[in-house]
């Protein structure tokens, strides 16, 4: 018995630190995403800030234009305006775009949280695991030693689920 369950315990404790650094790595792609999804965010918001002062500008040319007795004048305002609409479309195709951008990121950090609690799961169950295993050793009772196998199986299936990102 005594030579399984040390077996058995440095089996666990490698896997379980396998499985540890696997979480922090996506732990850490969860802050990495999330990060760049606050990016995109902010250069979309800069985007539609634009958006509102080209129609801001735009206004003010309807408003200039429609005050304007000179018909040489309300051509040129005119043009202005019809700018103003292009640049304007540009501008929410360019903002919508870092808007979508930032809702994939937000997916993928959300993805890798998913997955680092999977880790962290697994990696528990092999820590219990393993404490099971020394309690086992200590009072020599086959019911600790069947608990210790069946955590054991647990973590790895638990790490089997976070490797296949479910």
């Amino acid at each position: 018995m005594t030579n399984q369950i040390a077996m058995f315990t440095a089996i666990i404790a490698t896997v379980g630190a396998i499985f540890a650094y696997m979480g922090g790595a996506t732990q850490a792609n969860a802050g990495l995403y999330k990060n760049d999804a606050a990016i995109k965010k902010t250069e979309a918001s800069n985007q539609w800030n634009y958006f509102q002062a080209k129609s801001t500008k735009q206004s003010l040319a309807e408003v200039s234009r429609d005050l304007t007795p000179n018909a040489e004048e309300k051509a040129k305002y005119q043009a202005k305006i019809d700018r103003y609409e292009k640049e304007k479309n540009e501008i929410k195709v360019a903002a919508e775009k870092l808007e979508q951008e930032a809702t994939a990121w937000d997916k993928k950090s959300d993805a890798q949280m998913h997955q680092h609690h999977r880790w962290a799961q697994a990696t528990t169950a092999l820590q219990v695991a393993i404490a099971l295993a020394a309690i086992a050793l200590l009072t020599k009772k086959k019911w600790l030693e069947y608990a210790m196998f069946g955590m054991g199986a647990i973590g790895v299936a638990v790490g089997g689920l976070a490797a296949l990102h479910i």
